[in-house]
């Protein structure tokens, strides 16, 4: 439908206003916006005013009310004030949304809702009937959220004339969210909205950005941030944040809930995360896990963290001596780890001793035939699993690895050292 006359205004420049009735007399001062999320999530179904008979709120229908060219607010003829329903079943804009948080997906960070853009629409005379007597139907539409400081300077200079507050306002930059981009919590007892974030946007979000966003938000909004994950892009997140987060965020989720998204997460960095809970929340969640991934971690809870075993893996791709890169291929497709992180195939023989290490980008540009013996690189540069966190770090920087295989008394392949986790380790000691 395409509209005409539509005026733009917001709710800190509707605040105050006065409705009056038909003949000009001064009904009541506007005080909150009502948004009905189970009719319109759009539109404001009315405005809720204080009486100047001070008998109690009342509630002005937005398609009860004329607009003015002025920009004065009066019912409609024959159209009176309403009662005013339970307030959990409106959205209150100036309660729910003014000041509170919401996440600005493009720019991954956290922003405070200084003010909301309005709009006032009046709907294309039909043609059919319509004599101009009875104006058409007002409808007052949410268009932006603002949450720049040209909308924090609108708000503090509310009560001065509305052409003053505009000609301060515009000389500040305003930075606005689309309304069909916030999506309202409903049934979220503490009331908050946030960004509607679709879950393949997460899922594509960097899992860094995404945990800054989730240490952010406060403690309500967190919780519902994270609890809407899908179990995969919570394991990344999780695996970025603090231990004192991680506790935060998995204090309210039951031991099945966990597990499913320890399962998904680096053995290594949900090893860290268990040895941080107390020993009966560690076993609890065990106990929920496939047998599989409960054994790798447990395998490595079993080593301390300031050494090499502490920082390694078991999520890596070790292949036969015998196999081929076609066989490497399939490897790399079949992988349920981070794909990102490999950069090696690892060649064991059949007591799983190291024989070689072949570098990734090799198997990718060699003949799908080529042998991965004929690959492998020349030296091998591996640690014991009771090296120290410093001789792991020195290892990396004087031969500029990617990777660390990590061998046992025996020589076997006990793990994998990605750099990340050496990153990781050196800034947790700085």
């Amino acid at each position: 439908m395409t509209k005409q006359g539509n005026n733009s205004t917001s709710v800190s420049a509707l605040m105050g206003a006065a409705v009056a009735d038909p003949a000009g007399r001064t009904l009541g001062y506007v005080r909150e916006f009502a948004v009905s999320p189970s009719l319109d999530t759009n539109h404001v179904q009315a405005l809720v005013l204080k009486p100047t008979d001070g008998k109690g709120m009342r509630m002005a229908s937005i398609g009860n009310l004329e607009l003015a060219a002025s920009g004065a607010l009066r019912l409609r003829e024959g159209a009176d004030l309403a009662a005013v329903h339970k307030n959990d079943e409106y959205l209150l804009l100036e309660r729910d949304l003014l000041d509170q948080q919401i996440i600005d997906v493009h720019g991954h960070k956290v922003v405070r809702v200084n003010d909301v853009e309005l709009v006032w629409e009046r709907p294309e005379p039909s043609g059919n009937g319509h004599n101009g007597s009875h104006p058409p139907t007002l409808s007052l539409r949410i268009a932006e959220v603002e949450v720049g400081i040209r909308g924090a300077v609108r708000r503090l200079l509310k009560g001065l004339p509305a052409s003053t507050v505009d000609s301060i306002a515009s000389r500040f930059r305003t930075t606005v969210i689309p309304w069909e981009f916030v999506d309202l919590i409903d049934r979220d007892p503490a009331r908050r909205v946030r960004l509607k974030i679709e879950q393949d946007r997460l899922a594509k979000m960097h899992p860094s950005d995404l945990a800054d966003i989730l240490e952010e938000l406060a403690p309500a909004e967190r919780q519902a941030l994270f609890t809407s994950l899908d179990e995969e892009v919570a394991a990344e997140a999780l695996e970025e944040v603090e231990p004192k987060m991680q506790k935060a965020l998995t204090e309210s989720l039951d031991s099945e809930q966990i597990a499913g998204i320890v399962e998904e997460m680096d053995p290594a960095a949900a090893a860290d995360f268990l040895a941080e809970l107390p020993e009966e929340r560690s076993e609890a969640i065990l106990g929920e896990m496939d047998p599989e991934e409960r054994q790798d971690v447990e395998d490595l809870l079993e080593f301390s963290g300031d050494n090499a075993a502490g920082e390694m893996t078991t999520d890596y791709i070790a292949l036969p001596i015998t196999a081929r890169a076609d066989d490497a291929i399939v490897s790399l497709r079949d992988f349920e780890g981070d794909v990102e992180t490999v950069t090696h195939v690892y060649l064991l023989d059949e007591d799983e001793v190291l024989q070689g290490v072949v570098p990734l980008v090799k198997i990718l540009l060699a003949p799908r035939d080529s042998t991965l013996t004929e690959l492998k690189d020349d030296h091998v540069v591996s640690c014991d699993i009771n090296a120290t966190s410093k001789k792991v770090a020195e290892l990396f920087d004087k031969y500029n690895l990617r990777a660390l295989p990590v061998l046992d008394e025996e020589k076997k392949l006990a793990g994998v050292i990605y750099a990340e986790q050496v990153i990781a380790q050196l800034r947790t000691n700085a």
